[in-house]
């Protein structure tokens, strides 16, 4: 499968890096606004094209694919420039701005019967079923409660800095808490309370969440773009619990009896980068005529953006765009 690559940054050069390493896709062309970022970028990943504009990389009949890597604040127009022109979408997290414009996008793929899938690689990657494997185990009972966190010193960025960007933690690394507390509670949340600080730009410099579920269950959350983080994810039961080290790409997953005691340690099956997986998921959706992975559903789409708009809601976090 033939992938056109929409941005040319730094996340486009490690999707273009694992194409060149995969048997059912290639990274063929590639589509900036400058050209000649674009032809530098064409000839370092040995891409077929090359173009100084997206509507020339969407509208080029080789494509079979568009992954859109530009800034949260570009994803809707960029998935839409691309479904207009008929081509299936793999669009990097967070997915839009909000979940309006992620509804939007949705409901336009799925009347076309074109693909569109959300890029969070966690969704995807197999250590987020064998981490299911070992829960449904019982291995350590009814699960009652879950911690996870991720931070980076990334606030210099300027994609993060930046609100007409839409910039922050939470769109960029506290997604990934997010998911991974709605990967294992998978009931419905009764509440949500967090809090945030900014930075002088007026965007969260980091947050804290926690997630109160129906059935009693709760998710304690953690991002930061100040500093590096642990990003340990913690699932508690009441036979013992379980460490996942690194929730960004689990690279361990150890389980623990209530006497602390290790019982089994699961270590990440060989990948190229991890990025892998999110495209032959899509691959698998495209050949079977689904508009959605079922890694992640277009449901769990909107159901993340709806309590990223929450939070945001919260703290009074509103994007120039919205």
């Amino acid at each position: 499968m033939r992938v056109g690559i929409i941005g040319a940054g730094h996340i486009a050069r490690k999707m273009a890096l694992t194409l060149n390493q995969m048997e059912r896709a290639e990274a063929y062309a590639v589509g900036s606004r400058s050209l000649e970022k674009a032809k530098e970028f064409a000839q370092e990943f040995k891409m077929g094209a090359y173009y100084g504009s997206y509507e020339a990389l969407v509208g080029d009949p080789k494509v079979d694919l568009i992954y859109v890597a530009t800034p949260h604040s570009h994803h809707y127009a960029h998935i839409k420039l691309a479904l207009e022109a008929g081509k299936p979408v793999l669009c990097e997290k967070a997915f839009t701005v909000n979940a309006q414009l992620a509804k939007e996008v949705i409901a336009l793929a799925e009347e076309k019967n074109l693909f569109l899938g959300e890029a969070i690689w966690t969704r995807y990657v197999p250590m987020r079923f064998l981490l299911d494997e070992v829960i449904n185990s019982s291995i350590i009972g009814k699960v009652y409660s879950v911690t996870a966190n991720l931070g980076y010193m990334i606030s210099h960025v300027e994609r993060l800095a930046e609100p007409a960007l839409a910039g922050g933690a939470l769109l960029d690394v506290g997604v990934y808490p997010i998911n991974f507390a709605l990967m294992v509670l998978k009931g419905e949340i009764e509440k949500i309370t967090s809090t945030a600080t900014f930075t002088k730009t007026g965007v969260d410099a980091q947050n804290s969440i926690t997630l109160t579920f129906k059935g009693g269950e709760m998710a304690v959350l953690h991002s930061s773009q100040m500093g590096p983080t642990d990003r340990r994810g913690m699932v508690y039961g009441d036979k013992g619990y379980i460490e996942v080290v690194n929730i960004n790409n689990p690279e361990l997953i150890r389980v623990f009896d209530l006497d602390h005691k290790l019982l089994k340690e699961i270590a990440q099956p060989p990948q190229i980068t991890g990025f892998e997986y999110q495209v032959e998921a899509a691959i698998e959706a495209i050949k079977n005529g689904r508009s959605e992975p079922s890694q992640m559903p277009h449901s769990e789409i909107i159901r993340v953006m709806e309590i990223m708009d929450g939070l945001r809601g919260e703290w009074g976090l509103r994007y120039p765009m919205e």
